[in-house]
């Protein structure tokens, strides 16, 4: 058993809202690697970036997406943050991974000042930047569609992923 559809993107791209829109589109469930990773370790990913450091969290989401790709047939959302990771890269290869990509605008003002965001703390647009420089090559690298969400709303870029994922 393997996902329907994994989707990656930065901050802001739009992976939980179109994640839910593509499982109830598609009749099927939706699961968010982040929250499996809040469930696990009792508290916010604020909190555990916080309290133990990112070095923690990335072993806590690497185990959270490892298990999720081997025994979950719905739509999956992973952390912006999870394909930093070459074996979770690598246990990628095989499945339908839709990279939702996003400008650094764009993303910006969707996220705003969220302080539920560790790693955009500060300068959350300066952030945002850097963060897709460093990223966005292996996004490609595990995609096997890409999607700009860029300027367009929630369900229209569900409805294209979905053309996409299920031809007529």
């Amino acid at each position: 058993m393997k996902p329907w559809a994994v989707l990656v993107g930065p901050p802001g791209a739009g992976k939980t809202t179109v994640g839910g829109l593509l499982a109830a589109a598609s009749g099927r469930q939706f699961r968010d690697t982040d929250a499996d990773v809040e469930a696990a370790a009792g508290m916010t990913v604020a909190d555990i970036f916080v309290e133990h450091g990112e070095a923690q969290f990335r072993s806590l989401e690497r185990d959270a997406v490892a298990a999720a790709l081997d025994g979950y047939d719905g739509v999956l959302a992973l952390g912006g943050g999870a394909v930093l990771d070459p074996v979770t890269r690598e246990l990628l290869r095989g499945h339908t991974v839709v990279f939702l990509d996003v400008t650094v605008a764009e993303a910006a003002a969707r996220v705003g000042l969220n302080q539920s965001r560790p790693l955009l703390l500060g300068n959350p647009r300066a952030q945002l930047a850097r963060l897709l420089d460093e990223r966005r090559p292996l996004y490609a690298e595990v995609a096997t569609v890409t999607v700009d969400t860029t300027d367009r709303d929630a369900d229209a870029v569900a409805a294209e992923v979905l053309a996409t994922l299920v031809p007529a």
